[in-house]
């Protein structure tokens, strides 16, 4: 059987493991009681490879761009609540760097993939 063609994007599976990371985060947040805290960034984290597959099934490389501008602004989002998070304490400062450092990583690899398509269909 044959694979979706996001399974072969770097951007998904780089996505996928920090959407791990992020999820085993969030299991920590409602052992805590902190539900919303969880919910929101199991969201937010499912969001960003979400967004990269469902764009590449688009028909058009605009619509595709517009799906990664979704999963970029989604990478934005959970870099704000890793820093909400440490902020309030419940992430330590070397988690905190370093998921900002893989979010930072991981954005720039969307704009640059996304650049890749171009805009004529």
């Amino acid at each position: 059987m044959g694979k979706f063609r996001f399974e072969d994007l770097e951007i998904w599976r780089v996505a996928c493991l920090i959407g791990d990371e992020l999820d085993d985060i969030a299991n920590h947040l409602e052992n805590q009681k902190r539900w919303r805290y969880a919910e929101q960034l199991r969201g937010a984290a499912l969001s960003i490879s979400n967004n990269i597959a469902e764009g590449s099934g688009s028909s058009s490389k605009k619509d595709f761009q517009n799906f990664l501008n979704f999963s970029r602004r989604c990478v934005f989002e959970n870099a704000n609540i890793v820093l909400f998070l440490n902020r309030r304490g419940v992430l330590d400062e070397a988690t905190k760097d370093r998921l900002v450092d893989e979010l930072r990583i991981l954005a720039a690899k969307i704009s640059a993939f996304s650049k890749t398509l171009g805009t004529e269909d």
